[in-house]
């Protein structure tokens, strides 16, 4: 059965880069997001040769099991195919791709998933990342060294722990089959997108209605007014939905959408990267995938700057608490040079102090009972005592009391 629904694929190079090294792929069964890594030339050519070996899957399966297994089959060859091209070409060794796909079968989506490419699906107002990048940062969130808002600014969040390379003709692929239904929305996306754009505006951008290919200009957008340091591929698939129904040539963007994507550039002169260093730097790999002995000195690092963290969360923690107690010692000696007059209980007394209180804690206290009975006085001195008259030292408050007695009143 031919995929209900409506697609859309576009890629871009982004703001930094200068050329793509993403492949994107929206047929009328498959949808795949392939991001290239290796340098100037070898990222072109590694997702290129994934989204063409790919394209064969691009048809109707009898059932999600078979449709599974040549997904996990045909990737698989796509390894051999990077192994090959390098035995012949070897000035791309180190090549490697990213691969998210999606094979639609009746109302099943068969997922097959390596790197950090991602599948989002948006259902009922809720968007959920469905794979799991495999990235060294995404091994820290798992074992709660870090969280996920840390990892997305994490310096070793590009280290890839598994990709489709010309070192393993036998590539350790995520796959299953989830269940889809009317009305979804499925992203596709390498991560120029999600490392750039956060769910929040992801989802924002879903729920719009829009159709599949304004949806994508849309997340484009906003990938590029954040910068756009990398190249930014997206593939939406509606399931069913209001817009027309998708028909007609498959849709291929990227570096495998021209023959181009697949040819090795010539080497540029020594001078350019003297000339452009900014240039020369946007060539080079997106993605590191470390060797063995590598990954535990990146473990060391991690452990390293844990640690940084803990202590400077500790000596910053100690300066604010050593400020905040300097600035209340100070502050509190500050209302012992104040005075003021007030009464206590039924006599009028001098306080050393402020008039306001912190909580239980008390700013004033008692210096001198004038012995004048509150009594005493007229009742508009009454109700001056009650509401405290200020003094700016002892000597002042004195005066005050002076003022108050009821002798100086019949003078």
């Amino acid at each position: 059965m031919v995929f209900q629904g409506s697609s859309a694929a576009i890629s871009h190079t982004g703001k930094v880069r200068s050329n793509n090294q993403d492949s994107g792929y929206a047929g009328s069964n498959l949808f795949v997001v392939a991001d290239g890594m290796g340098g100037h030339a070898g990222g072109d050519v590694a997702s290129s040769i994934a989204v063409h070996r790919l394209e064969a899957v691009d048809q109707p399966f009898a059932t999600t099991s078979e449709g599974e297994r040549v997904l996990r089959e045909t990737i698989a060859d796509t390894a051999t195919d990077l192994i090959d091209t390098v035995r012949v070409r070897p000035e791309l060794a180190g090549m490697g791709t990213t691969v998210s796909a999606l094979l639609m079968i009746d109302d099943y989506a068969v997922i097959a998933h390596i790197g950090d490419s991602r599948i989002y699906l948006y259902r009922d107002d809720a968007l959920t990342q469905i794979t799991t990048d495999h990235t060294f940062v995404q091994r820290l969130v798992d074992s709660g060294r870090i969280t996920p808002e840390e990892a997305r600014y994490h310096p070793r969040r590009s280290v890839l722990m598994r990709v489709l390379g010309d070192m393993d003709a036998d590539p350790e692929v995520d796959t299953f089959i989830m269940p889809t239904q009317p009305g979804d929305r499925w992203l596709l996306c390498s991560d120029g997108l999600s490392g750039v754009v956060d769910d929040a505006h992801t989802a924002k951008a879903l729920a719009q209605g829009f159709a599949p290919g304004r949806t994508a200009d849309v997340l484009l957008k906003q990938a590029l007014d954040g910068g756009a340091p990398d190249n930014v591929t997206i593939v939406i698939v509606d399931v069913g939905g209001q817009h027309p129904i998708f028909s007609g040539t498959p849709t291929i963007v990227g570096s495998a959408s021209t023959p181009k994507g697949i040819e090795v550039p010539a080497a540029r002169p020594g001078r350019t990267s003297w000339l452009h260093p900014v240039r020369q730097a946007a060539n080079e790999p997106s993605h590191f995938e470390p060797a063995a002995e590598f990954l535990e000195e990146l473990i060391e690092e991690d452990r390293r700057r844990a640690r940084r963290r803990r202590i400077g969360w500790i000596v910053g923690s100690v300066v604010i608490l050593g400020m905040l107690a300097a600035a209340l010692f100070f502050g509190y000696q500050w209302t012992q040079t104040r005075y003021f007059v007030g009464a206590d209980e039924d006599t009028v007394v001098i306080y050393q102090g402020i008039q306001q209180n912190i909580g239980p804690i008390t700013l004033s206290t008692p210096v001198e009972d004038t012995g004048i009975a509150l009594a005493d006085l007229p009742t508009y001195q009454q109700n001056a005592v009650e509401r405290t008259i200020s003094a700016g030292s002892l000597e002042q408050a004195r005066e005050v009391v002076e003022r108050l007695s009821p002798a100086g009143e019949t003078q």
